[in-house]
């Protein structure tokens, strides 16, 4: 009998031991589990600016961990290796939510606030951000998810009480784009209005030659933006060749810089 994955958008409909296009949930004897729960591939502590945040504790580190799986399929991907494969094809250790929780107390000393969930799409893991970034919270330390925004609002519910910060891709803004990469743009722009009530959210749009580079889009990207809150930062980032997008070359700097200042005519913080 098949059990439907609610976490996000694809609604993945699951016979006993199959997995779903995330790689990272599965329906296990009727109901569906988290197959990465603490299977952590890449463990790291960054500049908070790295994720990218810019107005949130900057100067500061957070201890980032990622763990396998994505439920977009992105050609640029820059994390393919652990967001495109399963368990089985990457190496993981296991850290509990306690684990990583005093692994990140222990940090404190080297300037580190707390955790980032990053890297693979966090997502599609929620249970395991909602049962740590509660522990960081008790520890008195910050939460911050970096993510596509292609969750369910139920999901969502799940884990903001314990979020200080997000990082939300938003990726272009036509849906017909957003379709080629197996996502959403108005489930993105739901997920995006709800976390911006609740916390700190700043957005990151990779420019990708002939995809999402029209100045048209941006303006209405921006006009867009300026709705959830004009001083809502806008990462205006640069595509290099990668993964399935070998085939071009990385995006002009002057491209990058005037979408840049379309933006910003706008909002109040945009940053390239």
């Amino acid at each position: 009998m098949k059990t439907v994955c609610e976490t996000c958008i694809h609604h993945c409909s699951l016979s006993p031991g199959q997995t779903g296009l995330c790689r990272a949930r599965r329906n296990e004897n009727g109901k569906i589990v988290c197959s990465n729960y603490g299977q952590v591939t890449s463990l790291a502590l960054d500049p908070i600016e790295k994720k990218p945040l810019k107005m949130f504790w900057p100067g500061t580190a957070i201890l980032s961990v990622g763990s396998y799986g994505c439920n977009l399929r992105c050609p640029f991907c820059q994390n393919y290796q652990i967001s495109m494969w399963d368990g089985e094809a990457v190496e993981a250790a296991y850290f509990s939510p306690e684990d990583l929780a005093e692994k990140a107390a222990a940090y404190q000393g080297r300037g580190n606030i707390g955790v980032a969930f990053t890297y693979n799409e966090p997502m599609v893991g929620w249970e395991y951000v909602r049962d740590t970034a509660k522990l960081v919270k008790e520890a008195g330390m910050k939460n911050v998810l970096v993510t596509n925004g292609t969750a369910s609002a139920w999901a969502l519910e799940e884990i903001l009480p314990f979020i200080d910060a997000m990082n939300i891709d938003l990726k272009g803004f036509r849906e017909e784009y957003y379709q080629k990469l197996g996502g959403s743009l108005g489930a993105v722009k739901e997920f995006i209005r709800r976390a911006a009530e609740h916390c700190h959210v700043e957005l990151t749009t990779l420019i990708v030659p002939g995809e999402n580079d029209g100045e048209m889009e941006m303006r209405e990207e921006a006009k867009w933006i300026a709705s959830v809150g004009r001083k809502t930062a806008l990462h205006v980032t640069r595509f290099f060749p990668r993964y399935h997008m070998v085939d071009r070359q990385a995006t002009e700097v002057e491209r990058v810089q005037r979408l840049a200042g379309i933006a910003r005519e706008y909002l109040d913080n945009v940053f390239v």
